[in-house]
């Protein structure tokens, strides 16, 4: 156990709930926890981790420590973030049985038993899951809220054996999951995160799910950029190299765009085709660097900008070479791409961009000496 983690006990449970600004459902939760929990006979702590919210919510908790097992830790160092909030919660957690859940009232806490009840048997991971049978979502939620849910499930399907990934609504046994501090979580989706990195095995629980009374949505575009590169992440984890290679080759395509948009203005106004040609290989070449470095090997260690560009500029120059030099072999003598001269088109490219990858892998953003995949 990492320093200034809780040494878990067995036989009762820790409900671990992360908070931002969300005093006013704090006493509704404990009081609703206390009824759900009051005929399971086991010992339980409702335990919040706060994001430093200066919203009255210590006060708050403080109060209810006279009359029911809660506390509350606060997370005053930076960055805000749900994730790491909860696995804070994990280690300072009284009991090795945890149970983690929104503090909005979205999450039935009257699930809590029959979430603790799916553990056991073989399941290492409980899920309060909206898309089972009997599971179910708020009336009130609009069209595009439900269309956005549904796309961001089927992004993480892949990677995971669970109709509701997105859950932030689960049970498990902190002796069952991977080490804490190897996570490297972004955003909400800590249940992702576990079920990804420690491949445990999920069963399914239906629950009832509620739109928020009180207090406000935490979730916005940046919320939703983070689950994206979170995603990323994890593919990169369970696929590896293969799915670096598909990132660097989407990272490609984009930069192929800036590279005809460039090509086309400088054209527009007034360039010589010849150099708008060459000027337009610097925007998209750099365009390249820049967001492989930050996706595609954002875990890589970080080297100085101009020395790094100059590799990857090399490499590029080096994947253009193999791919005009395999065109130009192909089609000069094999009679077949001489008559279909796209397909050797799309072998060249194929081939300079595995060049490319390869020397960028190996030699541009290189390993550190404890670099650890995804």
């Amino acid at each position: 156990m990492g320093e200034g983690q809780a040494v878990g006990t067995v036989g009762g449970v820790s409900i671990v709930v992360p908070t931002f600004k969300e005093a006013a459902n704090i006493a509704p939760l404990v009081e609703r926890v206390r009824a759900a929990l009051a005929s399971e006979g086991i010992d339980w702590e409702l335990l919040f981790v706060d994001d430093d919210s200066q919203d009255g919510s210590e006060t708050i908790v403080g109060e209810l420590t006279r009359h029911a097992p809660v506390r509350m830790e606060v997370r005053r160092d930076p960055p805000r973030d749900l994730s790491l909030s909860v696995i804070h919660g994990m280690r300072m957690a009284r009991y090795d049985r945890l149970v983690v859940m929104d503090a909005d009232l979205s999450h039935p806490p009257e699930r809590i038993g029959a979430l603790l009840a799916a553990l056991d048997g073989d399941a290492t991971f409980a899920v309060g899951s909206r898309y089972v049978p009997g599971g179910a979502i708020d009336a009130d939620w609009g069209a595009l809220r439900r269309l956005n849910s549904r796309v961001a499930t089927l992004l993480a399907l892949p990677l995971v054996r669970c109709s509701d990934p997105m859950s932030g609504f689960f049970a498990t046994d902190r002796r069952w999951l991977p080490d804490l501090e190897q996570l490297r979580p972004i955003g909400y989706k800590i249940g992702l995160e576990l079920m990804v990195r420690g491949r445990l095995r999920v069963r399914e629980v239906p629950i009832g799910f509620s739109d928020r009374d009180r207090g406000e949505s935490k979730m916005n575009l940046r919320q939703q950029l983070n689950y994206l590169h979170h995603l990323h992440r994890l593919y990169r984890h369970r696929y590896g190299n293969a799915a670096r290679l598909i990132s660097f080759a989407l990272v490609g395509a984009s930069g192929f765009m800036i590279d005809v948009l460039f090509y086309l203005s400088l054209q527009g106004v007034g360039l010589e085709h010849r150099l708008a040609r060459f000027l337009s290989f610097w925007p998209a070449v750099s365009w390249n660097w820049l967001v492989n470095r930050a996706l595609t090997f954002d875990e890589r260690p970080r080297q100085p900008h101009a020395r790094q560009w100059t590799k990857f500029v090399a490499s590029s120059v080096l994947g253009l070479a193999v791919n005009v030099g395999s065109y130009t072999l192909l089609t000069s003598f094999v009679d077949l791409f001489a008559r279909y001269r796209l397909l050797a088109l799309v072998i060249g490219v194929c081939l300079g961009g595995a060049v490319n990858f390869l020397i960028a892998n190996r030699f541009v953003y290189r390993r550190g000496a404890n670099d650890r995949r995804g």
